[in-house]
């Protein structure tokens, strides 16, 4: 089953339950997937709609940071809350161990030797990691092992 038909049967699942939060926030994530199908007159594959999730769990993190920092605590738990639904639908994060490999198999395959290389070591980890971890973590990690 893709991706969408999951998110679709969840959202089928949350009206059932009653459960708004989660409702409102898969349709929210369904409302982007659709927009950016429209935008660009594609059909996203299940790789495309991690980035869209992705870019969504971002942008409520820092949300959160911004509420927390302005005392508006009710506003940054409903953001925390909508991140934990939104990673329902995420693969598993990346341990640091599995992270350090994959950046040394990056490394070998690309024949990275310095930091000019960052891009092509970038680019070659994006597919493996997409949707499992931070990438500005990611990027600080290569520059180290590059650095």
């Amino acid at each position: 089953m893709s991706l969408k038909e999951t998110l679709t049967n969840a959202q089928k699942d949350a009206m059932r339950a009653k459960d708004k939060l989660r409702l409102g926030t898969i349709r929210m994530a369904l409302a982007d997937i659709k927009q950016k199908e429209i935008d660009n007159q594609i059909t996203l594959t299940d790789e495309d709609i991690l980035a869209v999730l992705t870019k969504m769990v971002k942008q409520r993190k820092d949300a959160q940071s911004q509420f927390e920092a302005a005392g508006r605590q009710d506003l940054a738990d409903n953001e925390k809350a909508e991140i934990e639904v939104l990673q329902d639908f995420l693969p598993q994060p990346l341990s640091n161990e599995q992270l350090s490999e994959l950046i040394g198999q990056a490394l070998n395959e690309t024949g990275a030797s310095g930091m000019q290389d960052m891009g092509k070591v970038m680019a070659w980890l994006k597919p493996h990691v997409q949707g499992r971890t931070d990438m500005g973590q990611l990027s600080g990690l290569i520059k180290a092992r590059l650095g």
